[in-house]
């Protein structure tokens, strides 16, 4: 297969696809799906990239951009590419001292936003930065201040007008002129602490994605439709979305991830990469039906889970065929069981759904896997242009997250820190040398600051961020992650954190998945008049108790959770538990519920 430059791969495809679909886009206000072709999309690009030079985007610039996800988040990201440009994505969600503070260190002059409270914000930061000369706008409903005369609507901005014969000279030319080494994106890390830092991504770090994924998933078909809802700024959208366009793919944009399960259920998508967050809804959802039906009804789906688990990890994986009454049982619970489960989803259509981002537990896994589920776990870092590792389809190893990479090289160091090499690493951060110095070694080693081991078979084990390592009082680490993800395993837990570092015994701040909570009191006749009654009520404390013990046993008892405390808040971005890729700023978290904490050590 042929790999080319991002600033020609989309009109290679639409003279290879020419009038078939390459993107779908939804209506929010009808819920109506609309298919955008294969040659509209080439030009929507090239129209894009001739606007951009004839306002004075120059090779090497960096272009901003500032939305939900839409599908002129891809023309400009192709439109800039042929221009040598590169692109700067910022989450939707973004503040004004965070978009300000990537506007001036990467000197953006251009800037694209979405709606409303996008543009408000940008509207603020241009009238008083020194760079920002321009937003372009893509939602027409925006409604511009009174004194803006620096901002355009995109429909104006590719309107012929714009654009002169000289600028389609340019931009062909800038198009032949291009090279690998140029710089696609400057992805920011968000970052748990510090200032975040912009990590330079080049259109070879892709090639070399395309290229390892291509060895790795040599079994997806030539076509299948992807539904994009992370954010287009997190790399692993951002890579995935490209490498579905690689391979003449189809994306379903899906502007509001809260909407993402009408938006599967509409489109039923072979394909789409996600954070373990909503597996593990799915997983609590099942885990909910099962539990209220009658005795029966029970036993009949345990007895699929135990089938698929059998069929699938014991003898398919292994690359055995299964003995036949196992398949014949196996393909009855496929049919009763697994494809109305996968249907009532949306996803009976799977052939790849990537997981990454966060931990997910090795119970959740087995359950995707055993209900025949196709989920491929990795791992991977912005610096490393998304993924280091992922599950191969058979011979995967529960407990990783995958088997290294082809062409990736992947070693062990100093406090068991996992460190890459390869074509996929990153250029460096933005600016920031003695940054880029600390992180790599000095044989070309990436650090990537998590622990971990390396299996015989080159999967990957992941023991902790080396920097949210606990150390308590007594002398013991402890690692927060692994603990965490045991926790919100229970379907009447939505999210925790676990606190420990310099502290006696082990504790956690917990937020209930309140759904489940209120149904689970109506039963119980437990009376409450809002959310806080409930984390107070003496027989919900004792329910946690039970289950938070109950799934303790594999740790050791300095790693147990000795004492709790429910909230009746979320973790949110808006109140600055989260950063933008939904992390947790443990920092942060701590500072703000210290009285709380402090309570649970008296």
């Amino acid at each position: 297969m042929e790999y080319y430059h991002l600033s020609e791969i989309i009109h290679r495809q639409a003279k290879k696809f020419g009038d078939e679909e390459a993107i779908k886009v939804r209506n929010e206000e009808t819920g109506t799906w609309s298919s955008i072709s294969w040659s509209e999309f080439s030009k929507k690009v090239t129209t894009v990239a001739e606007a951009l030079c004839h306002i004075g985007a120059k090779p090497q610039a960096n272009i901003g951009i500032y939305t939900q996800n839409r599908a002129e988040c891809l023309f400009v990201d192709f439109g800039a590419f042929s221009n040598r440009a590169a692109m700067v994505p910022m989450y939707a969600t973004a503040s004004v001292p965070q978009i300000t503070y990537m506007i001036n260190e990467a000197e953006i002059e251009i800037l694209f936003v979405g709606d409303q409270w996008q543009y408000d914000n940008a509207w603020l930061v241009l009238q008083e930065n020194a760079w920002l000369k321009r937003l372009i706008i893509f939602d027409k409903k925006v409604k511009l201040a009174g004194n803006d005369k620096q901002s355009v609507y995109f429909d104006s901005f590719c309107s012929h007008k714009n654009r002169t014969s000289q600028d389609i000279i340019s931009v062909e030319k800038r198009i032949k002129a291009a090279k690998d080494e140029d710089t696609a994106h400057i992805i920011y890390t968000s970052g748990t602490t510090g200032e975040p830092k912009g990590v330079v991504l080049t259109h070879a770090n892709y090639k070399a994605v395309m290229k390892t994924h291509d060895i790795r998933l040599d079994y997806l078909p030539p076509r299948y439709l992807s539904v994009c809802f992370l954010p287009m700024a997190h790399v692993f959208e951002k890579a995935w979305s490209i490498y579905c366009l690689h391979r003449g793919c189809s994306l379903a944009i899906c502007s509001d991830p809260k909407e993402i399960q009408t938006c599967i259920k509409e489109v039923r998508p072979q394909a789409m990469c996600s954070v373990p967050r909503f597996w593990e809804k799915v997983y609590a959802g099942v885990q909910e039906k099962i539990d209220s039906s009658g005795f029966l009804m029970r036993a009949f789906f345990r007895n699929a889970i135990k089938t698929g688990r059998k069929h699938n990890l014991d003898y398919v994986n292994n690359g055995q065929k299964a003995p036949w009454g196992l398949r014949m049982r196996f393909k009855f619970y496929n049919k009763m069981v697994y494809t109305k489960l996968k249907k009532v989803v949306g996803i009976e259509n799977g052939v790849i759904f990537p997981a990454a981002g966060a931990v997910l537990s090795d119970k959740i896994n087995i359950f995707l896997q055993s209900v025949n589920i196709p989920l491929i776990y990795g791992y991977g870092l912005t610096e490393t242009t998304a993924t280091v590792s992922c599950f191969p389809q058979v011979d995967f190893e529960i407990g990783t997250v995958g088997k290294v990479m082809p062409d990736t090289e992947v070693r062990i160091g100093e406090n068991n820190e996992i460190q890459v090499r390869g074509a996929s690493v990153m250029k460096e951060y933005y600016k920031k040398p003695a940054a880029t110095a600390a992180v790599f070694t000095e044989d070309g080693f990436f650090r990537t600051g998590d622990a971990g081991y390396l299996t015989e078979k080159m999967g990957i084990v992941l023991t902790e961020r080396i920097k949210d390592l606990y150390k308590t009082s007594n002398g013991k680490y402890i690692a927060p992650q692994q603990l965490e993800a045991h926790l919100i395993a229970d379907k009447y837990i939505d999210s925790a954190i676990v606190i420990g570092d310099q502290r006696k015994y082990v504790t956690a701040l917990i937020i209930p998945a309140w759904e489940e909570l209120k149904e689970y009191a109506r039963k119980n006749q437990i009376a409450f008049d809002s959310e806080e009654d409930l984390c107070n009520n003496p027989k919900i404390i004792e329910l946690f108790e039970q289950r938070i013990s109950s799934m303790q046993n594999e740790f050791a008892n300095y790693e147990q959770i000795k004492r709790f405390a429910l909230l009746s808040e979320p973790f949110t971005i808006q109140s600055g538990e989260l950063t933008d890729t939904l992390k947790m700023k443990r920092a942060f978290i701590a500072d703000k519920y210290k009285d709380i904490i402090d309570k649970m050590y008296e």
